[in-house]
């Protein structure tokens, strides 16, 4: 194995972080990246959205960088760009995606979770079409969701675009069921992620430094949710962006002096290659 005691690693959310609101990267920031791996180091798109949709961000964007991995599913799945391979993967059950759909339709609330090349979903309805705004994956409509499962998928999510009290409600009902099972985190406040306990962003952080042999010491983090706490947390510099939810800033060891749409993580790169 390669000696990698010097190399660095930067494992970075996408929505709200390393994208613009228009979902798209600046000259000044992608310059940036191109740079940090020039040097030597690797990049880490880490994400709640599955690793398809992750992996189609980062063609669309031309983010073709040597020594690039994703994570997707808040940690949930880890893939490496240049075999092209998963590399790990840390599933829900059935039995706990049955018990998420089932609250949630009691609780009026839109969830659906994912194939590795499709959204499955129970209804064609809002939260769907406005969830699809961003993330292109195909769609199979199937009200028995676990019958259009070929293995335990990695998260669902639940979507409120009126109420986020109504969210937060499906959240309190759901989270004594499976208090110590599952992760319920908010990555935007219409979006609650649902993952295993054993998985989450900061976990993935722990995984693949260890499957690199990339010393923690030399681990860069930055996000701007509540989904991203874990990750910042487990990183030895842990950046929130300054859009950044209040709770994500506490947890972080530096703050941005810009936003995501104003190149706030260059300078933070830059001074850290």
């Amino acid at each position: 194995m390669n000696n990698t005691t010097n190399t660095k690693i930067f494992f970075t959310d996408l929505d709200g972080t390393l994208l613009t609101d228009t979902k798209e990267i600046t000259t000044a920031t992608k310059a940036a990246l191109k740079e940090w791996t020039a040097a030597g180091n690797k990049l880490v798109l880490s994400s709640g959205r599955a690793i398809d949709s992750v992996n189609n961000v980062r063609i669309s964007l031309g983010l073709d960088f040597p020594g690039m991995y994703l994570i997707g599913c808040n940690g949930g799945e880890i893939f490496d760009c240049g075999s092209e391979q998963m590399i790990s993967r840390t599933p829900l059950t059935f039995r706990q995606v049955s018990l998420a759909m089932e609250t949630a339709k009691k609780e009026g609330v839109h969830c659906h979770t994912y194939t590795d090349t499709h959204i499955i979903s129970p209804a064609d309805d809002e939260e769907l079409l406005y969830y699809r705004r961003a993330i292109h994956t195909p769609v199979i409509i199937c009200e028995d969701v676990l019958s259009a499962l070929d293995k335990e998928p990695c998260k669902c999510i639940a979507i409120e675009l009126h109420d986020k009290n109504k969210l937060e409600h499906f959240r309190q009902t759901l989270l004594p069921l499976v208090e110590s099972e599952l992760n319920l985190l908010y990555s935007n406040d219409k979006y609650l992620e649902i993952f295993p306990a054993s998985s989450g962003k900061g976990a993935a952080v722990h995984k693949l430094c260890g499957i690199l042999g990339i010393p923690l010491a030399n681990s860069l983090a930055s996000g701007d949710e509540a989904n991203d706490i874990s990750m910042i947390q487990a990183a030895a510099l842990g950046i929130a962006m300054k859009n950044a939810k209040e709770n994500v800033k506490q947890a972080a060891d530096i703050v941005t002096e810009a936003d995501n749409n104003h190149d706030g993580l260059v300078s933070i790169l830059l001074q850290n290659i």
